[in-house]
């Protein structure tokens, strides 16, 4: 079984992140530099948030705020959800579904280290199974031949 460790090792554990203090402007230009969707926020190295489009769409755009008179602590989510890295890739789904985010951060004994997106674990999953079905294929051929 796929952990979260497995999937960061193949795509790599590169975290891009931002202050509290930046504008919103600065995020999304970071966003749209990387072609990411969300960003981590420190406070040094602790986290302290995270920043996604969805924060953009809903508390600056809606609102009738702009992104550049709009500080990222000012609208990030506060409330950090993370998953560890021996969690399985079928956990790191659950979390995702059941509290409707697609970003999580990589926590490894207090440190951030990898961020994985609904994409990345989609993208784990279907992997698994495609190697499932391929050593069932050769098991029914080789029983076969």
């Amino acid at each position: 079984m796929k952990t979260v460790r497995d999937v960061l090792k193949e795509k790599g554990n590169q975290v891009w992140s931002i202050s509290a203090g930046a504008s919103v402007y600065d995020a999304l230009k970071l966003m749209a530099e990387k072609g990411i969707g969300a960003l981590v926020v420190l406070d040094g190295e602790n986290v302290v948030g995270i920043f996604s489009e969805r924060d953009y769409a809903r508390e600056v755009e809606l609102k009738g705020r702009t992104a550049r008179d709009t500080s990222v602590g000012d609208i990030m989510t506060h409330k950090v959800i993370y998953i560890q890295p021996d969690n399985t890739v079928e956990e790191c789904m659950a979390v995702m579904t059941h509290r409707r985010i697609r970003h999580l951060p990589v926590m490894d004994e207090g440190r951030l280290v990898g961020l994985v997106s609904i994409g990345d674990i989609v993208k784990a999953v279907i992997s698994e199974q495609q190697f499932m079905i391929q050593q069932l294929e050769h098991y029914i051929t080789g029983a076969m031949g």
